[in-house]
């Protein structure tokens, strides 16, 4: 069984973190959405929120489950016996960021590979705090995010409803 981990802080989960999702999970036995801490990120919603907005964002996709961690993410993959790390990529930003995790992560663990996946052009602009923006300043996200995380964002930030 090939089991691979997504990590990320989803703050919160979008269409495209869902979409490289989607595509793992065509690839591999189980997927893992691993919601990172990330504290120093000062995230909008917290850990516990993030990752119920996960699991609730991928239930339809059977082979996909979520858990939140802390700590390094090579030590969580090989918790979950994960042989491999899904990164989504947009732009060349991402993957300059990427590359150097990546180079890291395998000297602390060079059992664990890393697979990139490119987000289709519809996808390559979207980013969570971009959503954050759209959804603090009482704009339409219904294309970015799954309606559960729609709702969210408008509970937090005290928006009279969720678009739809």
């Amino acid at each position: 069984m090939k089991r691979a981990i997504m990590p990320g802080t989803f703050d919160p989960i979008t269409e495209g973190h869902l979409d490289v999702i989607r595509r793992a999970a065509q690839i591999f036995d189980e997927v893992i959405v691993a919601v990172a801490q990330s504290p120093h990120k000062e995230p909008l919603f917290t850990h516990e929120e993030r990752a119920e907005l996960a699991r609730q964002a991928t239930e339809s996709i059977p082979n996909v489950t979520v858990e939140p961690f802390s700590g390094l993410l090579v030590e969580f993959a090989k918790e979950v016996e994960a042989s491999v790390v899904v990164k989504g990529l947009r732009a060349i930003t991402d993957f300059e960021y990427e590359f150097q995790m990546t180079a890291l992560n395998y000297e602390l663990a060079n059992d664990i590979e890393t697979l990139f996946i490119m987000s289709p052009p519809k996808f390559m602009y979207l980013s969570s705090s971009i959503v954050r923006e759209i959804a603090r300043l009482d704009g339409d996200v219904s294309q970015f995010v799954s309606p559960c995380v729609e709702a969210a964002l408008a509970q937090k930030f005290g928006l009279s409803r969720a678009r739809g």
